[in-house]
């Protein structure tokens, strides 16, 4: 392939050419300064803590042959004034890697809650049909059976772009992935050919950078006028509002509702549930080895992402079938215990009132939840979550998440007054593994204790930086020390 010219990559942007050089070769793409190499293409970024102008002159002096930029950087070399500097990355990024998500059927889900769990239960439904398939989100990234270390819910544009052809070339024919309102709202989607959409619910989340629900809403609605078919959640107030103005195809799903795909008949037993679904008009019977309501919502979403690609009904039932759990989502930590110890990544007032309501369904004893709530993100919901977990549950135990740059003991007395309000007894105990170490030492026969908030999570971030916080490890080892082990 004969090398990439500045004119190839910014042909059709909203840009100005500063200083004429469009024959400028380029041989990369980079946002990050420290990562620049020479004859790469520099982009800045104005980010929530750093500006990407302000190290242009850095990415200048370790060979960047081009730079793209919002305003004067002051450089020698070619520069591209936009807009918007992070839609013009996703564009360049996508021309660099010669717009790979056209090499297979993508599929994007959206929501606050259920994200995580609908791309897995696709991409077993989907190797269930013999395909090969890449899957990008919170927990992880993976080519096929290959794990690959995910940092964010959504990768970047240009992070994004490198996975897509790593994974076409894996051989790759379908790539589900989490697309949260962030990336939607940021730009790092942009470009994607998505071929299907999946919209899961919504729920306060996020406020800390959306500022109000609409504009929350109208963040994630961007992903259905990027796809070609919408698989929308229609027992959801947010999800009506993005069919009146959907403008592709769409597939409509619920429960006992007037949908195109829809439960009925749902049974509960213990730690799984069964339920009769309706895909189109034929009714199939389908089994989930997770708990609860909120269990059929995510597989009503799985369901209709891979009925829009052609996957029969009697396939889907068998992938579903074949799901044991997701890492972090209603998962059991197997101790042999006369009680039960499950960690969720419930870290919503919605998801947190979801994953207790279902425990409540096959709970022998009390449900005792231990949460907190994370630091420099939406304070608004502590106090609700504070008191759907006290209205909900037996006993709770209130402790820190990932406090960040706030003081911990803070953000508990905020949890508190909602628990307060419930009336539900309660303790406070700041250090999450001392806490962890109470709901241990107090357990009783056929209780659950509820871990919530970090989930997958194996790090907790304080304020100094982050530590080793694997909830799984933690339980075992809190677990020997009080055993004398």
């Amino acid at each position: 392939m004969e090398p990439l010219t500045l004119s190839d990559l910014v042909a059709g942007c909203d840009g100005l050419l500063t200083k004429e050089s469009n024959d400028t070769p380029i041989s990369g793409i980079s946002y990050d300064s420290r990562k620049v190499k020479k004859g790469d293409l520099f982009v800045c970024i104005s980010g929530f803590v750093t500006d990407g102008h302000d190290y242009a002159r850095q990415a200048e002096a370790k060979g960047a042959a081009a730079v793209i930029c919002e305003r004067d950087t002051g450089v020698a070399v070619p520069q591209i004034r936009v807009k918007n500097a992070r839609r013009t990355l996703a564009q360049v990024s996508h021309r660099f890697y010669q717009n790979p998500s056209e090499r297979f059927k993508l599929i994007g889900v959206t929501g606050t809650n259920g994200k995580t769990t609908v791309t897995y239960l696709v991409k077993a439904i989907l190797e269930e049909a013999g395909h090969r398939v890449g899957l990008i989100g919170t927990n992880q990234n993976m080519i096929g059976a290959r794990v690959l270390e995910s940092e964010r819910t959504t990768p970047e544009s240009l992070e994004l772009c490198q996975l897509f052809g790593q994974m076409a070339a894996a051989g790759a024919d379908y790539v589900v992935m989490e697309v949260s309102s962030h990336s939607l709202a940021l730009h790092r989607v942009d470009c994607c050919e998505f071929d299907v959409g999946v919209f899961t619910n919504l729920t306060q989340d996020h406020l800390d950078f959306h500022g109000d629900m609409q504009s929350y809403l109208d963040a994630k609605a961007r992903l259905f006028s990027m796809c070609t078919t919408g698989v929308i959640n229609i027992d959801d107030e947010g999800g009506r509002e993005i069919l009146k103005k959907c403008p592709c195809l769409t597939v409509t799903y619920g429960i006992d509702s007037a949908a195109d795909i829809f439960a009925q008949g749902m049974r509960f037993a213990g730690e799984s549930v069964e339920f009769d679904c309706d895909i189109l008009g034929r009714m199939s019977y389908i089994h989930l080895n997770t708990p609860g309501k909120f269990s059929v919502y995510n597989a009503l979403a799985a369901i209709g992402a891979c009925t829009v690609c052609g996957i029969p009904a009697d396939t889907i039932k068998r992938g579903l079938g074949g799901v044991s759990g997701v890492c972090g989502r209603a998962e059991i930590v197997p101790l042999g215990k006369d009680y039960t110890v499950m960690i969720d990544y419930a870290h919503t007032p919605d998801g947190l009132e979801n994953i207790i309501r279902s425990l409540r369904s096959f709970a022998r004893g009390r449900v005792v939840t231990l949460f907190g709530c994370g630091g420099d993100r939406d304070k608004s919901k502590r106090e609700k979550m504070g008191q759907i977990a006290g209205e909900l549950s037996d006993f709770c135990i209130l402790t820190s998440d990932n406090p960040r740059s706030e003081p911990p003991m803070e953000i508990i007395r905020t949890i508190e007054r909602g628990t307060i309000a419930s009336g539900c007894e309660y303790i406070t105990i700041e250090n999450r593994r001392e806490a962890i170490r109470y709901a241990l030492s107090h357990a009783r026969e056929g209780d659950v204790i509820l871990l919530a908030g970090k989930g997958h999570e194996t790090y907790q971030v304080l304020k100094d930086g982050r530590i080793d916080f694997d909830e799984r490890k933690v339980v075992r080892e809190v677990l020997k020390e009080i055993e004398g082990k």
